[in-house]
């Protein structure tokens, strides 16, 4: 079938459409129906259905003759090691963990947290988490103690799986103490704590809560699968940059394999066999479903990279594991190429190798710029493909289907919109707009499987969120247009969430952070253009009256307070001090106006703006942090 045949048959005839994919995976249960609309809004898919995660994932393709192939493929240029996992062996190990994680009394339902870096273990932390029906919820390794702390005492795990450390170029990340801290700072406290110890640095242990990996699975009886409800959670993942009420997306096992398993051959041409690459970490989304669940649900081989594109130990890092791991299908953001680019403009390293496995490089984590899509395409000789889709919606909302049909390329689109997926473009009064005419982008209900069916512990903050400004859709905070052939655009958060190399960081919660500081009397954060991450933070601080510190001491206190309230991902680094900020009379700050100014680019002082002279002194403030363009 075409593309435009299936598109419409999952939008006509769902629950056919559905039901079809679902027989595509095992179930010990098969559901008698797709969807249950019953409790709508909040919709379920397969509930019904019992069914096992890793079983879809690991023992399939052991049972099917195929323990052999090699599952995970580990390459860290950092510890300048690969290692092969096959899929036999990684039955065995996840067996042991599960068996070990069970004998302290972790159960289905249960919650475990997983503070690990880009190591096989942590894909063996969630299957075994997985294969018990326990629900883990990945925090990115490294991240701060605060963030840890938050999402603990909004989880309540039973347990904690972690590593000593991790690695970055030149230099070990400790995350044992930041996990104590952690721990120490949460008012839920976690029954046990496994502890991965890696070479580069043995933790400490507190005696009575601390185990290590090794001793923990010793003399234990592997577990088996336990079947599941098809609408029982997966896993919880947390949107980041919440440093207030967290905002836990939940993940249901059944829709979530039903999506992923379509997916594999669907939009990136995966079949049994193959190796798949994204280039992510196991602390997004992309980790969740394209680096454990996706490839291995579809019986590929996935690869788990510890470096970077860039400096592990040059700007060929990324054509060297293609080469060595022939790798067919490429995932990874748009902000790594752009990395690549600026060490390598003339593409000299990647003609050093030997890529005639690579078929096809796919985008994600923010908006391609054209440019970057132009440099891809004209060194790999490939089909660069960029495809849109949220850590809410855990598969593309819009993609080219290129195991399917391969569509036309047309930069700065995602293409077009994927099963299930029926996306218009409104006006603020929920009105469709015409083709080419820019809205806000929302998604007609029920959205398709594999998507949030609410947030931990908050359904009345899902509703509010995602589901009150639009009644009856989905609101994706994105902003874009439809063409009139199809194809969706994106162009804008409609909110006040910036995209930091790919990563979602809300301002309001970094204007929560600066507001902490005792001298800090009001404050804005902004999104300003970056060559490399598409978008940086940038600070404003109004200090309080009859304060004599130093502007610039007090900067640095905020850059120090955001990387220890969020985390070094938030790139914070600029800030200044400046006497008022730019507001309407209604006191709303202005921050787009900000962001232009910042950018360079023209715009028409605000009706509504309280005193037009404010801006010349951002704009002066701008200067003397070095954006010339304001």
């Amino acid at each position: 079938m075409a593309y435009a045949d299936i598109y419409a048959a999952s939008l006509n005839d769902p629950e056919g459409f559905w039901m079809e994919q679902a027989g595509k995976i095992d179930w010990l249960t098969p559901p008698t129906r797709a969807l249950n609309g019953e409790k709508a809004p909040f919709y379920s898919w397969f509930a019904d259905g019992r069914l096992n995660a890793c079983w879809n994932a690991v023992d399939r393709h052991v049972e099917a003759g195929r323990g052999k192939q090699i599952a995970i493929k580990h390459v860290s240029p950092i510890t300048h090691s690969t290692k092969g996992i096959t899929y036999a062996e990684l039955q065995a190990r996840v067996a042991s963990l599960a068996g070990a994680l069970r004998a302290k009394g972790v159960q289905k339902g249960d919650r475990v947290i997983i503070y690990m870096p880009m190591i096989p273990e942590a894909l063996e932390a969630m299957l075994a988490c997985a294969r018990l029906g326990a629900i883990h919820s990945v925090v990115f390794g490294g991240f701060a103690a605060h963030e840890l702390a938050v999402r603990i005492n909004d989880c309540t795990p039973k347990a904690i799986i972690a590593a000593s450390c991790g690695l970055e170029p030149g230099r070990v990340v400790h995350y044992k103490p930041l996990l104590d801290k952690a721990i120490e700072e949460a008012t839920h406290k976690p029954e046990f704590c496994v502890v991965f110890q890696r070479e580069q640095e043995v933790a400490k242990l507190i005696e009575g809560r601390d185990v290590a990996w090794h001793t923990f699975q010793y003399g234990v009886e592997p577990a088996e699968c336990v079947p599941v409800e098809g609408d029982h959670p997966a896993y919880i993942l947390y949107t980041s940059g919440t440093t207030g009420q967290p905002k836990g997306v939940v993940r249901a096992t059944g829709g979530h394999l039903v999506a992923l398993n379509w997916t594999m051959k669907a939009i990136y041409d995966i079949d049994a066999g193959d190796v798949f690459w994204a280039a992510s970490d196991v602390g997004w989304v992309v980790g969740h479903s394209y680096i454990c669940y996706g490839p291995l649900i579809a019986g590929a081989t996935t690869i788990v990279y510890e470096g970077k594109p860039v400096g592990t130990p040059d700007a060929g890092a990324f054509w060297r594991v293609m080469q060595n791991q022939r790798v067919k299908s490429f995932f990874t953001a748009p902000t790594a190429l752009r990395a690549i680019k600026r060490e390598d403009p003339e593409g000299k390293l990647i003609a050093e190798y030997n890529l005639r496995s690579l078929k096809t490089v796919y985008l994600a984590g923010e908006r391609a710029d054209p440019d970057t899509i132009l440099w891809a395409q004209r060194h790999l000789n490939v089909p660069v493909i960029d495809h849109w889709w949220q850590t809410e919606s855990g598969w593309a909302i819009a993609a080219n289907p290129m195991g399917i049909e391969p569509l036309p390329v047309k930069l700065g689109s995602p293409s077009v919109p994927m099963p299930g997926y029926d996306i218009r473009v409104l006006d603020e009064g929920g009105h469709q707009m015409a083709p080419g005419e820019l809205g806000a982008i929302a998604i007609k209900l029920p959205l398709p499987p594999g998507t949030l069916p609410t947030l931990w512990n908050a359904a009345e903050r899902f509703v509010k969120s995602y589901l009150t400004h639009f009644p009856g859709y989905y609101e994706t905070g994105d902003a874009g247009y439809i063409d009139e052939d199809g194809y969706v655009y994106i162009m804008a958060r409609t909110d006040d969430v910036i995209n930091v190399a790919g990563h979602r960081l809300s301002t309001g919660a970094m204007e929560e952070v600066l507001a902490s500081h005792r001298d800090v009397a009001e404050c804005a954060v902004i999104g300003v253009s970056d060559a490399l991450k598409g978008q940086s933070p940038m600070g404003f601080l109004c200090l309080n009256k009859g304060t004599n510190r130093e502007p610039a001491e007090v900067v640095k206190e905020c850059v120090a307070l955001m990387r220890d309230k969020i985390g070094p991902v938030a790139d914070f680094k600029r800030a200044c001090v400046v006497e008022r900020l730019p507001k309407t009379r209604s006191g709303k700050i202005l921050r787009g106006t900000m962001v232009k100014i910042a950018d360079g680019q023209e715009f028409k002082t605000p009706a509504t703006i309280d005193d037009p002279a404010i801006l010349d002194e951002i704009r002066v403030a701008l200067k003397t942090l070095g954006y010339p363009a304001a």
